[in-house]
C-alpha cells in the first residue's frame, strides 16, 4: 500500500473535560500545540493531512491543513471524528490519530497497512503494552477502508457511539506495537495537565 493512498486524520474534536476544558490540541507540548507537533509526526506517513476540531478553527487552520467540523452535533466522541474524516476522505484508507498522544510511533501508518494487507482486512488497530504490562487496543488509532463510511453512518445513526462496538462488525485486525525497540511510552496520552508535562518530560 502506498502511502498517497492514505489520508491522515487528527482527532481534535472533544471537549477537554479532564483538561479543565481546554483544547486539548492547542496546549503546549516541546514549544508548540501538541496538534501540529501530532501533524509533523503524522504528515511524513501519509498522503494528505486534515484535522477534526469543532472549536477554535481559526487556530487549526492556521496549521495549513483542511479543518472539518463534525456532523454529529453535542461532541459526539471519536466516532463522529471518525465519520467527519471518512465523509471528506479522497483517498482509498484513512488513518486516524488522536491529538494528545504526540509521541505515538514514526512506523504506525506502516505496520498498520501492512497488517491489513497480510490479513486481508477492513480496519487494522493499534494495540500497545500499557502501565500494568497488558497489551490493550489503542481504536483511536486505526487504518481503515473509506467504503466503510456507510456502515458507520448507520451505526452513529442509530445512536452508536463506542469505537469497539462498531469496528466488532468488520474484519479487524490487532497490531501489536510490542517489538523490541518499540517504545513503552508511544502511546500515553495527556488527558490532564499533569499528564501533559509528565508526557513533555519523557524521552
Amino acid at each position: 500500500m502506498d502511502k498517497d493512498q492514505i489520508t491522515g486524520v487528527i482527532l481534535a474534536g472533544g471537549r477537554g473535560s479532564r483538561m479543565g476544558g481546554a483544547d486539548k490540541g492547542l496546549q503546549n507540548f516541546r514549544g508548540m500545540p501538541m496538534a501540529m507537533f501530532t501533524l509533523l509526526r503524522l504528515a511524513p506517513q501519509v498522503g494528505e493531512i486534515m484535522i477534526n476540531a469543532n472549536r477554535n478553527l481559526a487556530a487549526y487552520e492556521s496549521f495549513g491543513v483542511p479543518v472539518w467540523q463534525d456532523s454529529l452535533s453535542d461532541y459526539a466522541g471519536p466516532l463522529a471524528g471518525m465519520l467527519c474524516a471518512l465523509e471528506h476522505c479522497e483517498t482509498d484508507y484513512l488513518v486516524t490519530t488522536p491529538c494528545d498522544t504526540p509521541l505515538f510511533p514514526t512506523d504506525l501508518v506502516a505496520r498498520l497497512a501492512e497488517a491489513l494487507e497480510r490479513e486481508d482486512a477492513e480496519i487494522a488497530m493499534a494495540a500497545a503494552s500499557e502501565e500494568d504490562g497488558q497489551v490493550r487496543a489503542q481504536p483511536v488509532f486505526s487504518l481503515l477502508k473509506r467504503e466503510l463510511m456507510e456502515s458507520l453512518v448507520r451505526f452513529t445513526h442509530e445512536g452508536g457511539r463506542k469505537i469497539d462496538a462498531w469496528t466488532a462488525q468488520h474484519r479487524t485486525v490487532l497490531v501489536p506495537f510490542d517489538r523490541e525497540g518499540d517504545d513503552p511510552a508511544a502511546f500515553f496520552n495527556a488527558n490532564t495537565v499533569a499528564e501533559l508535562h509528565r508526557l513533555e518530560q519523557s524521552s
